[in-house]
């Protein structure tokens, strides 16, 4: 199964992006905690360079406790600051607010020694589709979203976020990059739903999910279902499918439902937390 989806306004949306860089003063990157790696858009790294860099493990709820663990402290040791998060909750952004003015003490100091006093740092929230930006900027902002209106050099009509007089954060579109090198890194990615799911064999997906699971996580469908792992991954769909009825008429057993259904409990985190990836040289 081969894996890309590149619409063209993500290239219009790149454009953009490497036009208000020049406005920015940190770079705020989401990534999805089950496959931080994967997740990440490797043009992010060459936009942001010389940039203050935060990275949010969002979805650490759904992403195994050690595997999270590891994961930012891989960061950490790339020179990034981190923070996990569930984007939804309010719990982590007292924290990720003080990370922010962490992050660009330097630059808080430097527009002190100029006589700069009470410019605010503005953020890029970057990410690939479906990572969580916009629930964070709205879970950040609560209530007390105000647009600050057109800044210098920027495209007409774009809006900023003011969050306070510390912080403001421009929003950008998901966007992908052209070409998978691999194609394990978009299988991942269509996993947890970065692409567009009308353009994938959602059969042959669940089949890989599987195999991943009885390997890395054993029990767990066993324990959710009710069915035995020991068979091919085929045959572990056909008995889910017959766990949860799904079956046609005429009693015809109904893969694609079965399919569907397995690859939402995963997204959903009803199978329970699960990482698919971790750093190299680690183990599960």
């Amino acid at each position: 199964m081969n894996f890309q989806w590149y619409p063209g306004h993500m290239t219009k949306a790149k454009r953009q992006m490497q036009e208000d860089i020049k406005l920015i003063d940190l770079v705020i990157e989401l990534v999805d905690a089950r496959l931080p790696l994967s997740s990440r858009n490797p043009d992010i790294d060459e936009l942001g360079k010389n940039k203050a860099r935060l990275i949010l493990l969002n979805k650490a709820d759904l992403a195994d406790e050690k595997a999270n663990r590891l994961w930012k402290t891989w960061f950490q040791e790339q020179g990034f600051f981190v923070v996990e998060l569930d984007a939804r909750r309010k719990n982590s952004m007292k924290l990720i607010r003080d990370t922010i003015m962490e992050s660009c003490r330097e630059k808080i100091e430097r527009d002190r020694r100029r006589g700069i006093q009470n410019r605010p740092i503005r953020a890029m929230v970057v990410g690939i589709p479906n990572v969580g930006k916009s629930t964070f900027i709205n879970t950040f902002a609560g209530k007390a979203v105000a647009r600050t209106g057109n800044k210098p050099g920027v495209t007409k009509g774009k809006q900023w976020i003011r969050l306070n007089k510390n912080v403001e954060l421009l929003d950008t579109p998901g966007i992908l990059w052209p070409k998978f090198d691999d194609q394990a890194v978009g299988m991942r990615l269509a996993f947890i739903d970065s692409m567009n799911d009308t353009l994938l064999n959602i059969d042959e997906l669940s089949l890989e999910l599987i195999r991943y699971l009885t390997e890395q996580y054993p029990g767990v469908l066993g324990e959710r279902y009710q069915i035995s792992e020991e068979a091919e991954a085929v045959n572990i769909l056909e008995q889910i499918a017959q766990s949860r009825n799904c079956v046609r008429t005429g009693g015809e057993t109904d893969y694609s439902k079965a399919a569907a259904l397995l690859i939402e409990d995963f997204r959903s985190g009803r199978l329970g937390r699960i990482t698919l990836e971790l750093p190299a040289g680690s183990q599960q």
